[in-house]
């Protein structure tokens, strides 16, 4: 898909970060867009920032967990605009949290969006772009869809499975000869919303603070805006990469995971047990 110009994109988690810039970008192209997000305020705020682009453009209140939700998404997208030719499956949700702590119903919560409707988006909106003629299927995984880290053991079982299914589909398309391609993005830190309005469980003495420090911390250490993201993104659709890596700490941890797959799990343990010192002497001096 070397031009977006009169296509239609379908964008989930458009309400924010990732996704609302992608709108914007896609707009500025002529593109026309199916915009959904859980959220109808912030699907409201992106509608206002995309007023006074000459293209098409639809809202849906769509909570991505839901498969029948999804699939009339993918209806309702092709009954409005006649057709659909990219899907970005985007929206997403954070927990921090240990394995043991871990409840089964945050674990499901989260796998439900991260992953499920990663599947839910690929498989109802695959027909549609095939019988448009040509397609994209825009996957967003994560940089810890590359590397593990202690408390995000769920994150990472999603963003890892939607590496693997995404890397499998696009295999599929290629040797059928589809008109329809995939690609697998993994961001690094952008700054958006996604520490803010994660779940933080019980992370015991591996804690780094409370959801709000957390929050600023994941801020200060970002290095990726959600513009910039989105150019990197459709950057790499026109080149019709298999995996996209968005952000010089994405390419710095990949690389990393590349030369020591198993040695930098030790750093981060070491890094995590440092934390854990430094924690035990501010809470001494707290009493």
């Amino acid at each position: 898909m070397k031009s977006f110009s009169g296509k239609v994109a379908a964008i989930t988690g458009a309400g924010s970060g990732i996704g609302q810039a992608s709108a914007i970008a896609l707009a500025k192209e002529g593109c026309h867009l199916a915009i959904s997000d859980i959220s109808r305020e912030s699907l409201d705020n992106t509608l206002e920032l995309l007023a006074g682009y000459p293209v098409d453009i639809s809202t849906h209140v769509v909570d991505v967990s839901d498969r029948e939700a999804v699939y009339k998404y993918a209806e309702d997208t092709v009954t409005t605009h006649g057709k659909v030719n990219l899907i970005m499956n985007n929206a997403g949700v954070g927990l921090g949290e240990t394995v043991d702590k871990m409840s089964y119903e945050n674990f499901e919560w989260l796998m439900n969006i991260n992953f499920w409707g990663v599947v839910y988006g690929t498989k109802a909106f695959l027909p549609h772009l095939k019988q448009a003629g040509e397609g994209h299927i825009i996957n967003i995984s994560s940089v810890f869809g590359i590397i593990s880290v202690p408390t995000q053991s769920a994150y990472n079982a999603a963003k890892f499975a939607v590496r693997g299914f995404t890397e499998s589909l696009r295999e599929e398309l290629d040797i059928a000869g589809d008109p329809v391609s995939a690609t697998c993005v993994h961001p690094g830190g952008v700054k958006t919303n996604i520490a803010r309005n994660s779940r933080m469980g019980d992370m015991g003495s591996m804690s780094i603070g409370d959801k709000e420090d957390v929050a600023n911390m994941f801020e200060k250490i970002a290095m990726t805006t959600p513009e910039a993201a989105a150019k990197t993104i459709l950057k790499g659709v026109r080149k019709n990469q298999r995996r996209i890596l968005v952000g010089g700490d994405a390419i710095m941890l990949d690389t990393t995971q590349r030369l020591i797959p198993t040695g930098y799990q030790r750093l981060l343990e070491v890094m995590f047990k440092k934390q854990q010192s430094s924690n035990k002497k501010s809470n001494k001096g707290i009493a």
